[in-house]
């Protein structure tokens, strides 16, 4: 099938994603959609030669501070502030049966 030639079927689409649409949605949608492969077509025809492909617009790196180890709480004042507690660990009601 030739590329500009070919025609997404919004009213297909829609049916396969259990999606009701009225007729005067799929009209829209199908225009919409017309649109957008249009775009990309166009993009398509750019001379692209000798570009990378990018993921960002420019570079990205993770930054990370330094691991440093840090003294936590004291487990005793935490569980003080606990509503409830039992041997040292927060007591929580049950949620499932």
């Amino acid at each position: 099938m030739d590329d500009k030639n070919e025609k997404i079927d919004v009213a297909y689409v829609a049916h396969l994603a259990r999606m009701h649409l009225t007729d005067e949605e799929c009209g829209r949608f199908q225009e919409q959609m017309e649109q957008i492969v249009g775009y990309v077509r166009k993009i398509n025809e750019l001379d692209l030669d000798g570009i990378e492909p990018t993921s960002h617009t420019k570079p990205v790196e993770n930054v990370f501070r330094e691991d440093v180890i840090k003294p936590g709480l004291d487990r005793d004042v935490v569980l003080e502030n606990a509503p409830l507690s039992k041997d040292g660990q927060f007591t929580v009601p049950k949620i499932i049966g």
